[in-house]
């Protein structure tokens, strides 16, 4: 930790799961569920300009559809259910995944362009 309390020796991935600020890794990252707040809280960093755009909703789309496409085809072979126990079943396991899983990924994103000084996250360090 340095002076201004914060350390930058945060891990991206542990601060982005946790959707911290990826400076500090101590005030929250999100004012809501999907916006990015203006300013951290704890350490004041600038947080307007981070911007994970579509990365988290395409790893989404394919570690969805890696659990999602087997899962449904051993169904279909092992059972054999109607169709219409397909169309109940996989929409609801879809729609949560995505929604439980677009957050913390949007976070790390986030926090690993900041790590990796990418140039358009936006948010300055100080180290």
């Amino acid at each position: 930790m340095d002076e201004e309390g914060y350390s930058p020796r945060v891990s991206p991935v542990k601060v982005g799961l946790a959707c911290k600020c990826p400076r500090c890794g101590r005030g929250p990252l999100f004012d809501g569920f999907l916006t990015v707040a203006e300013r951290c809280t704890a350490c004041g960093a600038d947080l307007r300009k981070a911007d994970s755009g579509d990365g988290p909703a395409v790893f989404i789309i394919f570690i969805l559809g890696a659990v999602v496409v087997p899962l449904a085809l051993l169904l279909e072979a092992r059972v054999a259910p109607p169709y219409w126990v397909h169309l109940v079943l996989w929409p609801p396991v879809i729609l949560g995944g995505s929604v439980a899983l677009l957050r913390p990924f949007k976070g790390v994103l986030i926090a690993l362009q900041y790590h990796h000084r990418a140039s358009d996250s936006g948010i300055e360090r100080y180290d």
